[in-house]
């Protein structure tokens, strides 16, 4: 099956590199395409946060992975499964980050740690809801909290 999609929206940042840590203080501008008025954008600052789904745009299709990798290549973390992380060269290439709502302007809105680069396309935006955490107690392996360590810091 395929399946189409167009950005919505495209990411104002000062950030330009790939680079995975100290997202946190990041702030961007998600500047919504002609097609959408301000009105799209109405009751946002109700919510604190956002959730936004973006294209990785820079991620050059031949290094798509299907398999499975060490997240960011370290041998000593273990051999994980594309969709066992969240690593940028995914099948679909597609983002999803929770941001804090700094401001909403007309057709932009305004946001802090966004992990996406200037220039991103934005395929969705949506409030975040706390009826949509996870229910029931949540677990991880090691591996992970020790790769986010710095992720979100400012």
């Amino acid at each position: 099956m395929k399946a189409e999609v167009s950005a919505i929206a495209t990411v104002r940042s000062p950030r330009k590199d790939l680079s995975d840590d100290f997202w946190g203080a990041v702030e961007a501008e998600i500047v919504l395409e002609e097609a959408f008025g301000p009105e799209a954008l109405f009751g946002l600052t109700d919510f604190s946060h956002v959730e936004v789904l973006f294209l990785m745009h820079q991620v050059d299709p031949a290094k798509i992975e299907t398999g499975a990798r060490h997240p960011r290549e370290r041998a000593d973390w273990p051999l994980v499964g594309i969709f066992g992380q969240r690593g940028k060269a995914r099948p679909n290439r597609i983002g999803l980050t929770r941001a804090t709502i700094a401001a909403v302007e007309g057709r932009v809105l305004r946001v802090r740690g966004l992990d996406a680069i200037d220039g991103t396309p934005v395929l969705d935006i949506k409030p975040w809801m706390d009826e949509f955490a996870p229910i029931g107690e949540t677990r991880q392996p090691a591996w992970a909290s020790e790769l986010m360590r710095d992720y979100f810091k400012e």
